[in-house]
């Protein structure tokens, strides 16, 4: 059987470059796309620039404005990254008919087939950068490999403005000195499970039967034990009609703070609203996931009787279901936000559950 050639594309800090693009008073500076630090606010992607000072996404801003007093403040333009988003989609389908976006900024690709015969998925991948940047000004990384689960490491190891090969002869020896908190798909909780297992990277999670690893992780332990030996046999599915569409976050710090847990609710609900709007849905049903310190995980949902599509109706639901839960007496660590039950035109209801990042 041939193996699959698959490209992921990874836009390098999307929302701040478009930013900087378009604001050349703010190139080269730090900068984070969000809320305001002057209450709630929380960082939704920072550029390179304000990285280097140790911030990332779902920080609060006010902290971020604290680790550098230089930082520049821009609220998010969801229309304009949308707008450059199908810009670059259409650059892949130049290629393929096979791709699946993962979110705005990010889309995997099978060019095992392709429109241009070309046999070589890193030369594609290199006229898509090159075509991408042309068109739009921003930069993007590129992983390629056999497989969806490679491709995505890939993209990640040489950011910003990357490309770089996994090849099937080096993919076992790559997988086995991988450190398993860079597998995609083994979050923080499980990463330091697995250390307590004495699992520390792909040689070591090879070590164990898919028997044993279902025992201590549920049915993902049949993923981990296929990706510690280079199997993913997941395609590129290019239609997406979710049943539901949400977006959670872990957060880097515990959090008992009403105020900021709701103003990252707010956030939550903007990129959720943007998706809806993207499949021309309302939502029937929101639903609230809390994750307390102690890893004890609830959900609480809410149908009013009404749809809704708008980020200020969803957020107001989300913040009534908060005060259902313990936060703000118990330390919260992950917050999500999901709507369901959709009513839209032309579109059936079937379909997976959408995750949504944020950089």
């Amino acid at each position: 059987m041939t193996a699959r050639k698959i490209i992921h594309i990874d836009m390098d800090a999307f929302y701040a470059s478009v930013e900087q693009r378009d604001h050349p008073e703010y190139r080269n500076k730090p900068v984070v796309v969000g809320g305001s630090p002057e209450g709630r606010g929380v960082v939704a992607a920072a550029s390179y620039e304000a990285r280097k000072f140790g911030i990332h996404s779902a920080m609060p801003a006010a902290r971020a404005a604290r680790l550098c007093p230089d930082l520049i403040f821009v609220r998010p333009r969801f229309d304009v990254y949308k707008a450059e988003s199908l810009a670059i989609r259409n650059v892949f389908h130049e290629y393929t008919d096979l791709v699946e976006p993962l979110s705005l900024d990010e889309a995997y690709l099978d060019v095992t087939e392709n429109k241009v015969n070309n046999p070589s998925a890193t030369l594609i991948a290199r006229e898509i950068k090159e075509k991408v940047n042309e068109r739009t000004g921003l930069t993007a990384s590129a992983g390629i490999s056999i497989n969806k689960f490679l491709a995505k490491i890939a993209s990640d190891l040489k950011k910003p403005d990357g490309l770089a090969l996994i090849s099937p002869e080096k993919a076992l020896d790559f997988i086995a000195t991988l450190p398993i908190g860079k597998f995609h798909g083994i979050g923080k909780a499980t990463e330091s499970k697995m250390h307590r297992l004495g699992i520390r990277n792909g040689a070591g999670l090879r070590e164990w039967t898919e028997w044993d690893l279902n025992k201590h992780f549920g049915k993902v332990g049949s993923f981990y034990y296929h990706i510690a030996r280079a199997v993913d046999d997941r395609p590129v599915k290019t239609e997406r009609i979710p049943k539901s569409i949400g977006k959670e976050k872990t957060f880097p710090e515990d959090v008992d703070s009403l105020e900021w847990i709701t103003g990252f609710i707010g956030e939550l609900s903007d990129q959720v609203a943007d998706r809806l709007s993207r499949e021309e849905a309302e939502a029937r049903t929101v639903t609230l996931k809390v994750r307390y310190d102690n890893f004890d995980s609830i959900t609480r949902s809410f149908s009013p009787g009404y749809t809704v599509s708008q980020a200020g109706d969803i957020t107001e639901l989300a913040v009534r279901l908060l005060r259902e839960t313990e936060a703000g007496k118990r330390k919260v660590r992950l917050i999500g936000v999901t709507v369901s039950g959709f009513i839209r035109e032309g579109k059936g209801s079937d379909g997976h559950q959408l995750m949504l990042p944020l950089e």
